[in-house]
């Protein structure tokens, strides 16, 4: 890990596992926790989806700001685009593909 990639955190509560696969209601492997007209939010997708698609990987979007509670607005509002693998924080700010990848197939080859 680079000294500008923040380190892997696990995010508490339910509300990580709360997202899923629109199309199959399985929990989404990859959650990216956004809010309307974030532009980094936009540029954060773009690479979320590319790299879910090449690896043939769920993932879903949160917005934070949806969250009736304020929850996830509380623990990401700062913070966002935040990308989550299996629940396990990977990166905030900007999502870096390489890494989102490299997440990925580490958890597919122990999990």
């Amino acid at each position: 890990m680079s000294p500008a990639e923040p380190a892997a955190a696990q995010v508490p509560g339910p509300a990580a596992g709360a997202a899923a696969d629109p199309v199959t209601s399985a929990p989404a492997r990859v959650v990216l926790y956004g809010r309307d007209g974030c532009h980094l939010c936009e540029v954060a997708r773009e690479v979320v989806e590319s790299v879910c698609a090449d690896q043939g990987v769920a993932w879903a979007e949160v917005d934070v700001d949806g969250d009736p509670t304020g929850a996830l607005a509380a623990q990401y509002g700062d913070y966002v685009p935040v990308v989550t693998v299996d629940g396990v924080q990977q990166g905030f700010w900007q999502v870096d593909g390489a890494r989102l990848a490299r997440a990925l197939s580490r958890r597919r080859a122990t999990g």
